[in-house]
């Protein structure tokens, strides 16, 4: 599959998510559906990656290192995001989150490989990033920023960009790309899997309720990070990262047609450049490419 088409599908996945906490029972929590996606979701992965991927690749101290790390940042991502948003509002925390991610992901990149990121890149990012500021209605925020906020905001932005870096680190060593996923989603599921014991669980007893769960752990953990990972294998973790802003897109797009909800101007105008920033990067994505290691 073209990595480029692999990762946006892994971001449409990704998008699915808010609409189907909506979609599930009134009593599920962010911060208890964010712990069950990540222990059905990466314990799947796990096992899919230890079924599936050579298991002759050594464990050295490097490599183990790196799936800790990965596994981190996966945790850290929620309730860092979930801050961010509670705190400023959805609109100022997803934008924050979103659009600092690729930019970050970027410059960590660039200081561990010594490989600045490309012009494309560079206009890509600055393309849909915008739209993603336009698309949640940043512009229209009157209230104060709280730095608490965007402290867990940023803090969401630099989680992604550690297990993206991380991911890409041990496929660059020559695990597959299965591989890679499944350790550090797996690592997660077994590290957030006592944080279930202080959550509120009961939600999940209830026919829709593992409806969602299933949805949550399934799809956009474990397909979206297999395809987030076969793109992984191919591209810079800075181009994967700016590809992924088809999530806000895709999250919008289902609002609109699955919960009804109604697009202003302006939010047709970020989904617009959205998907035009996407664009440039997926059509001359060919000059961004690496070459597969696993």
């Amino acid at each position: 599959m073209n990595p480029q088409l692999a990762v946006v599908l892994a971001a449409v996945c990704f998008g699915s998510t808010g609409t189907a906490l909506a979609l599930g029972p009134d009593a599920a929590t962010p911060f208890s559906a964010g712990l069950a996606r990540i222990v059905v979701g990466g314990g799947l992965l796990g096992a899919i990656a230890w079924m599936t991927s050579d298991r002759r690749l050594p464990l050295t101290p490097v490599t183990v290192a790196w799936i800790l790390v990965g596994a981190l940042g996966v945790l850290a991502y929620q309730p860092a995001f979930f801050l961010g948003t509670e705190v400023n509002g959805v609109a100022v925390g997803t934008v924050v989150a979103l659009g600092s991610a690729p930019v970050l992901t970027g410059l960590l990149e660039w200081v561990l490989t010594r490989r600045p990121p490309g012009l494309l890149w560079v206009v890509a990012t600055i393309v849909a990033t915008s739209g993603v500021a336009v698309l949640s209605g940043l512009f229209d925020a009157t209230s104060a920023i709280d730095p608490v906020g965007l402290v867990g905001s940023l803090g969401a932005g630099l989680s992604y960009a550690v297990y993206t870096l991380a991911g890409k680190a041990l496929i660059d060593r020559g695990m597959s790309s299965r591989g890679s996923m499944g350790a550090m989603f797996g690592a997660a599921a077994v590290l957030g899997a006592p944080l279930l014991l202080v959550a509120d669980t009961a939600w999940m007893a209830s026919v829709p309720g593992a409806a969602t769960v299933l949805w949550l752990g399934i799809v956009t953990t474990t397909v979206a990070y297999l395809l987030f990972g076969a793109g992984l294998r191919r591209l810079r973790a800075s181009t994967v990262s700016t590809l992924t802003l088809a999530e806000p897109l895709t999250a919008t797009v289902l609002g609109l047609l699955v919960l009804q909800e109604r697009l202003a101007f302006s939010s047709v105008v970020g989904l617009m450049v959205v998907a035009a920033g996407i664009a440039i990067l997926s059509l001359g994505g060919r000059r961004q490419r690496v070459p597969a290691t696993g």
